[in-house]
């Protein structure tokens, strides 16, 4: 089959989809690789390195979608590449489809098949290529958080730790999936207090199992537990996640009223439009706005910033499907694995995933 490796050109996404290495593994199959030159020069892989993998390197995005049908990136296309896109290509990438409506129906428009890391589940109903990126987002919430809690960075002037005779800054984590479990270990990690909010008391139940209670609250999710929660917090992260769907709105804009001047909001959750009814999205060029006095930091490819890190994880996750698709062709490999069928989002002009499509009709 022959793969298309274009350049990524979201706004500071660094990230590429395949690593020569990754490429060499497809090669070795008997696949044609084509990757655009400098794809992924920013983060050490020069073109060299992918012409001693077995590419070919070609000039620019137009090239690569025209000599390949399965199209293998990082993030959504933008606007600007749907010219390059027909119903040949397969892409295999994140598409957050329910986050963008209008982007999404350009996109479906092309005639494309899309198949989303994000919905692609595994036997335990967990989804393997969104977790590396929700692990590193996670991670992430907390040391950006930290970063623009600082009095030059417009926030309140704490710092997240414990030092002697001053008692711990708050910090609250909404959801605790896979990127809210990272924030919680990384928040635990800076010696915070964390309150931990979850629908599920059975997960709450198993982190206190893990972490104890020692500055450390387990709250069972409400409207009012929320509000409540935030309005000492000094940093407030949402990582709520429905597979396909638009993320709940889990903190109305009259919460904000009763927060700290110059807190912080993460909202983790802003691919899938944002759980905070005041976030908007943003860019790491400019990743903060504040918003009744909270500063909120919305940024879409929070990975992004650490691209070589996510790089590398997002391959391990990502190759072996890379392979199935490759080796067995499209059609056969949807119909052979359910799980990688949960991530086919749409097909000749029509949204055929149901919970994509009902978050793009609400």
């Amino acid at each position: 089959m022959k793969i298309g490796v274009p350049k990524e050109i979201k706004n500071n996404e660094f990230r590429v989809s395949l690593t020569p290495a990754s490429v060499r593994i497809l090669v070795d199959h008997s696949h044609e690789v084509y990757v655009q030159s400098m794809a992924g020069d920013a983060i050490g892989f020069t073109d060299n390195d992918y012409l001693n993998s077995g590419a070919v390197i070609l000039n620019s995005a137009k090239e690569v979608f025209e000599s390949t049908t399965l199209i293998v990136k990082v993030k959504e296309p933008m606007p600007k590449e749907f010219q390059y896109i027909n119903e040949k290509h397969t892409l295999f990438t994140y598409l957050h489809l329910a986050g963008e409506p209008e982007q999404a129906a350009g996109l479906v428009a092309t005639g494309a098949t899309g198949i989303a890391y994000e919905t692609v589940t595994a036997e335990d109903g967990s989804m393997p290529l969104l977790a590396p990126m929700s692990a590193i987002a996670g991670q992430l919430s907390v040391i950006v958080g930290s970063y623009h809690l600082l009095r030059p960075n417009k926030g309140m002037g704490t710092l997240i730790g414990a030092f002697n005779d001053i008692e711990p800054r708050v910090v609250t984590v909404i959801g605790a999936g896979v990127a809210g479990t990272e924030a919680i270990e990384k928040a635990i990690s800076n010696k915070a207090y964390l309150k931990i909010i979850d629908l599920s008391e059975k997960r709450l139940n198993e982190l206190k199992n893990t972490h104890g209670t020692h500055n450390i609250e387990y709250i069972l999710s409400t409207e009012s537990t929320i509000e409540q929660a935030i309005k000492n917090s000094d940093l407030v992260i949402g990582a709520v996640y429905v597979i396909g769907k638009k993320a709940p709105k889990v903190i109305k804009n009259n919460m904000l009223k009763n927060m700290k001047p110059g807190a912080v909001m993460v909202d983790i959750s802003i691919d899938q439009g944002g759980c905070f009814e005041s976030s908007r999205p943003t860019t790491h060029d400019e990743p903060t706005y504040l918003h009744n006095g909270v500063l909120h930091y919305c940024v879409t490819n929070m990975p992004g910033a650490v691209p070589l890190t996510a790089t590398e994880a997002l391959n391990k996750a990502t190759l072996s499907y890379v392979l199935e698709l490759a080796n067995k062709g499209i059609d056969i490999a949807l119909n052979e694995n359910d799980h990688l069928a949960n991530g086919l989002n749409f097909k000749n002009g029509n949204v055929v995933h149901e919970a994509v499509k009902e978050a793009l009709a609400s």
